[in-house]
């Protein structure tokens, strides 16, 4: 039988111990600078709890396992340089605790400072979240961080507050003693007590992300990319902060005139996803648990830990995190899957495919030295390949893994184009462009990735949009606002009237190989007629050489409108198929 133990200690502490702790450096608290997704009203119920006398949770760390001496990468000047201790549960409450009681301000989801301000009305015992009207009360103190963060003591603090209300209302002895009573039982929430569960600096950091990730916290799950960011925090404060200021302005797009931003139409990435880039372009590695082996310091292949290799590991990662971060490096790369044909996020089928794309492009750029040129054109049908195919759809850490060990220790340029270009014939073979492709064309999914390399070959081959001379390419520019979406998915075959013929299956009705992108005026006018009806109308608009070209380009069998439905589409998937591969082939 195996030796089973239990891998963690109780501890009991008071707030203000927990308060002192953060202080020091010795508990690490993943930094209130990170995003905070609590309300201000889940906050007042806490301290409502609290002051009440009833149990809030408790708080789950881990033992840091560290040399002596061991030196903290980051900002800010502690007691501690490492804490011995990290957050791994609870660390929202703790956060809200820590921004009260020291009034710090904290971030929101869209990374916007806000500060949370809870009141208290003395003479009832009530918590609100601080409005205009509370904050005008003179019964409410509208934000008690004042009454800890002044450090003055409660008597002080109690005389002030009663001197301050009997000046706008008389106050008799008995509510007097009350409001006294009260805010005493408010200043005296610094002795609440906490337990914490203490997990053991010998259980390795893949057992305690998994511990983490079973744990559902105040109905807040949590998920190994919130366990790498308070690593970061702990460990390298400032590149932490670079991630989050990166990803907010990726969100926020400038102002005209103003300065160069990440802001771009693809992604608005989350710090743990450049942290995965980073780290393959630093480590070649793809997996996650790579990332916190490296914040904690230990060796990827023998599994020991030292501060020394924490120190070193570290200057690899702030390098590779610089590159990252580059603006000129991230829009060069988006450029590259606009080449390719993908215009906007509306296209991404696969934020990893993207990713882990521009990982590989960070490689040949800074690794191999490829000609930008170059570069542009093999990352585009690299991306293209690698979403038409949904190269990392399934166990995607471990192919990106597979893919990174192909790439390590590559120089030249010429060397990584051929690594990239083996694994892509390797795959796109013959029999996948006329078996499996047509095969997987049969889908009713509306972000099949499929489709969105058959419209980034329609793209690429500069397709006109269907009865239409406009180009495809232009009204799908994602910088294109209107009130009306410029394009709609059209039924070739228009739903009602295939109903009427009796076929009812959604899924058979909503066919890949049913649609195609038309202006939306057409496409009210077309309604609910059949092709053979509408078809002999339209072509009128066109030559005879503009009709031929627009149905190739779309992949329009020859007299498809007097087709049988399921000859169509089994014709169309085919054609389909072909446009796919004519586009990636331009990119060759």
């Amino acid at each position: 039988m195996s030796d089973m133990k239990t891998c963690f200690k109780r501890v009991d502490y008071d707030l203000s111990n927990l308060l002192h702790y953060l202080d020091i450096g010795d508990i690490g608290l993943p930094d209130i600078q990170r995003p905070f997704v609590w309300s201000n009203a889940k906050v007042r119920d806490l301290f409502d709890s609290m002051y009440r006398g009833f149990p809030v949770g408790y708080f789950l760390l881990w033992e840091n396992a560290q040399a002596p001496g061991a030196k903290q990468i980051g900002i800010g000047e502690k007691a501690h340089k490492a804490p011995s201790r990290l957050i791994v549960d609870g660390q929202q409450r703790l956060t809200s605790l820590y921004a009260v009681f020291r009034g710090k301000p904290v971030l929101d989801a869209d990374y916007r400072e806000r500060r949370i301000e809870i009141a208290f009305c003395p003479r009832t015992g009530a918590f609100d979240v601080a409005d205009a009207a509370i904050k005008r009360d003179p019964e409410w103190i509208p934000n008690i961080s004042e009454l800890w963060a002044s450090g003055n003591s409660s008597f002080k603090m109690v005389k002030g507050f009663l001197k301050g209300l009997s000046a706008r209302t008389e106050l008799t002895e008995e509510e007097e003693e009350q409001i006294s009573h009260n805010l005493d039982r408010l200043f005296d929430l610094q002795k609440y007590p906490f337990t914490a569960l203490e997990i053991a600096s010998t259980v390795d950091e893949e057992q305690v992300a998994d511990i983490f990730v079973r744990i559902n916290s105040e109905g807040v799950k949590l998920n190994q990319a919130d366990f790498v960011l308070t690593l970061l925090s702990v460990f390298w404060d400032t590149g932490r902060a670079e991630l989050e200021t990166f990803c907010r302005h990726s969100r926020q797009a400038p102002s005209a005139g103003g300065a160069a931003s990440p802001f771009n139409h693809f992604i608005e990435p989350d710090p743990d996803q450049l942290l995965r880039v980073s780290v393959a372009l630093g480590f070649f590695r793809g997996r996650l648990k790579s990332v916190y082996q490296v914040l904690r310091g230990k060796d990827l292949d023998t599994g020991e830990f030292s501060a020394e290799r924490r120190e070193a590991q570290f200057a690899v990662l702030q390098q590779a995190q610089t590159r990252t971060l580059d603006l000129t490096c991230w829009h060069q790369f988006l450029s590259a899957l606009v080449g390719a044909g993908f215009r906007s996020g509306e296209m991404i089928s696969s934020q990893n495919a993207l990713l882990y794309a521009y990982a590989v492009y960070l490689i040949g750029r800074t690794q191999c030295k490829v000609p930008e040129h170059q570069l542009q054109k093999v990352i585009g049908r690299w991306f293209f390949f690698a979403s038409l195919t949904g190269r990392y759809t399934s166990s995607p850490e471990s192919v990106m893994d597979g893919d990174l060990n192909r790439l390590r220790g590559i120089t030249g340029a010429e060397a990584f184009v051929t690594v990239l270009d083996d694994l892509i014939s390797n795959e796109l073979t013959g029999d996948y462009w006329s078996t499996t492709l047509p095969a997987n064309l049969n889908s009713s999914s509306a972000r099949n990735p499929e489709l969105f390399a058959y419209v980034a070959a329609q793209n690429r081959l500069h397709a006109p949009v269907l009865f239409s001379h406009k180009k495809l390419s232009d009204l799908l520019d994602p910088a294109l606002k209107t009130k009306k979406k410029a394009l709609e998915r059209h039924h070739l075959f228009p739903r009602a009237w295939l109903e009427r013929q009796g076929e009812s299956d959604l899924k058979i009705i909503n066919q890949m190989a049913n649609y195609a992108l038309l202006e939306w005026p057409d496409n009210i006018d077309i309604s609910d007629d059949p092709p053979a009806e509408y078809v002999p109308q339209i072509r009128t608009r066109f030559s005879a050489e503009e009709w031929q070209r627009m149905h190739e380009l779309h992949a329009l069998p020859n007299a498809w409108e007097q087709m049988d439905y399921a000859d169509f589409l089994v014709a169309r998937r085919k054609l389909m198929a072909n446009i796919v591969r004519r586009g990636f082939e331009t990119l060759l």
